[in-house]
């Protein structure tokens, strides 16, 4: 099947009680592995493209390599979408150049200036049959280009969604209830030590989630920075040469809950940089003398497709869903 926009997916998953996995895709690599494991699975899935993604492999290449995974994995529907789109003008250029959904992040703006953003690309979108996601609230964090310190972050406001969603028409709102960007989503200091000395973070804001929920029923809400960053991987990296102190995520039974009530899309990128860097660090740390890049990027490849496995079927609960969002 073609590309698809989000609209019948997220329709799908509010009824059912599941969320869609939006993995971020920067090469061949990490597009063979996502949608093999969603071919196998039977699952939905969203390639998202973030500015950086584009800058770095070239938007052509990137709508051809999400084109070959539509034509190598025909039974699953695909939205190709843009992330942190930061103005019209990229998410137009996305919108003319083959994607399916969008995101407009106004975020950062005052709450008209964000409103009139939003509506903007959204009406463009919707003349091309193109889904489009805004943003209430900032996650702290670091992803490609955008950049919130610890303490600069804010909660979505309640109060103020349902105008922002009739005003701008939008199809799916993110918000902000404490997820963050990165692979150090929390600092020591927010967190508590269970018996074996990790690091345990805090809860999520499910209050302003469930009260969100209420102010708009059945409308699908998007949680970004959720990667839970398994410790797995981290050690893999720390243990070949890497140093990441006190990386720490969302842990994936929150996640569960919230794809279980509204969240209908949970944005996933930390966790597959770190499968990948993690086996690439092990693989030439025992075999210096090697040189090949297929060597090492097949078994990347090969653990990115078991964490998005993984994810689909024990975190999202999409597994199995492909059909119904046909």
């Amino acid at each position: 099947m073609a590309l698809v926009n989000s609209k019948k997916m997220f329709e799908q998953a509010y009824k059912n009680g599941y969320a869609i996995g939006a993995f971020n895709v920067n090469n061949m690599e990490i597009v063979q592995g996502i949608t093999e494991a969603c071919k196998e699975e039977n699952a939905p899935v969203i390639l998202q493209v973030s500015k950086g993604a584009r800058a770095y492999a070239n938007h052509t290449y990137l709508v051809k390599l999400v084109e070959a995974a539509v034509k190598e994995c025909p039974e699953i529907p695909i939205v190709l979408h843009l992330d942190h789109g930061p103005d019209f003008e990229t998410c137009k250029s996305c919108i003319d150049g083959g994607f399916t959904s969008v995101m407009i992040d106004g975020s950062h703006l005052p709450f008209e200036e964000n409103i009139a953003l939003t509506k903007k690309v959204v009406e463009y979108a919707h003349e091309r049959g193109v889904t489009v996601e805004g943003e209430l609230g900032t996650l702290a964090g670091i992803e490609d280009d955008v950049k919130v310190a610890h303490g600069a972050e804010s909660y979505t406001k309640p109060e103020e969604v349902i105008e922002f969603v009739t005003r701008t028409g939008v199809d799916s709102l993110a918000i902000a209830i404490g997820t963050s960007h990165g692979a150090y989503k929390f600092k020591p200091e927010q967190c508590t030590r269970n018996e074996e000395g990790i690091l345990v973070p805090p809860a999520l804001r499910f209050d302003i989630l469930e009260a969100v929920s209420k102010k708009l029923p059945g409308f699908p809400i998007v949680l970004h920075g959720s990667s839970s960053v398994p410790q797995e991987y981290v050690k893999m990296v720390n243990e070949n040469g890497g140093k990441m102190p006190d990386a720490i995520g969302v842990p994936e039974s929150q996640l569960r809950k919230a794809a279980a009530l509204s969240v209908c899309k949970i944005n996933i990128d930390s966790d597959l940089r770190l499968a990948m860097t993690g086996t690439i660090r092990k693989f030439f740390n025992e075999k210096p003398d090697k040189f090949d890049p297929r060597e090492y990027l097949k078994p990347a490849r090969a653990n990115i497709k078991e964490i998005v496995r993984h994810k689909l079927r024990d975190v999202l609960g999409c597994a199995g869903k492909a059909d119904e969002c046909k």
